[in-house]
């Protein structure tokens, strides 16, 4: 029973590895190189336009679809996913993504820095862990793509960088992340840790 448990760690650690190299950063437009002397810099989030999974349907029709498939299976619980589904924004994806990027970059996050990240969400790929992970149900692990603008705090249409993140993983090392917004949260905590090292 230890070895089989020794191994399912060893292939969570192997799979999670090889989706972080996955990951790819790129500035496609400008340079970050006026945010190396920073101390600080004012982070915002947009979520519009957003296309959920491989198949790029419409958030707003991937919500109204899991929402009636959930209420139809027990009535009330799709209209909590979709709270859930909303509310997962401003309480787990954005600090954690704020949290890691301010500790690895060392910049606080400030209205009053002169410039500004917006962290604009393109897909997201919830994934899917049903009870036993890889070894039993299976998973799929969460992912999202973004585009990050480096615009001026005061006129936020001088665009001094643009960068672009894909395939930013998310899971939880020990397994236990069922609940989709644990599993997306994790994809901002990666692209905040990733995206700081790769500006400074």
């Amino acid at each position: 029973m230890k070895k089989v448990k020794s191994c399912a760690v060893m292939l969570a650690l192997v799979f999670f590895t090889l989706n972080t190299q996955a990951q790819k950063i790129k500035t496609t437009e400008g340079s970050t190189d006026v945010l190396k002397n920073e101390t600080s810099i004012n982070i915002e989030f947009t979520y519009d336009n957003i296309t959920i999974g491989k198949k790029e349907e419409k958030e707003e029709d991937y919500i109204k679809r899991k929402k009636d498939d959930y209420n139809a299976k027990e009535p009330g619980r799709g209209d909590s996913w979709e709270k859930a589904w909303k509310n997962d924004r401003t309480a787990k994806f954005e600090p954690g993504f704020i949290e890691l990027f301010t500790k690895t970059s060392g910049m606080s996050n400030s209205k009053d820095a002169k410039y500004t990240l917006i962290f604009k969400t393109k897909t997201m790929e919830p994934g899917y862990n049903i009870a036993g992970g890889m070894m039993v149900g299976g998973r799929k692990n969460a992912e999202i793509d973004a585009d990050v603008w480096i615009v001026e705090t005061a006129d936020k249409t001088k665009k001094i960088a643009v960068i672009t993140i894909t395939n930013a993983p998310g899971r939880t090392f020990s397994g236990n992340d069922y609940a989709t917004g644990d599993r997306i949260s994790e994809a901002y905590e990666v692209s905040g840790k990733k995206l700081a090292k790769y500006i400074k």
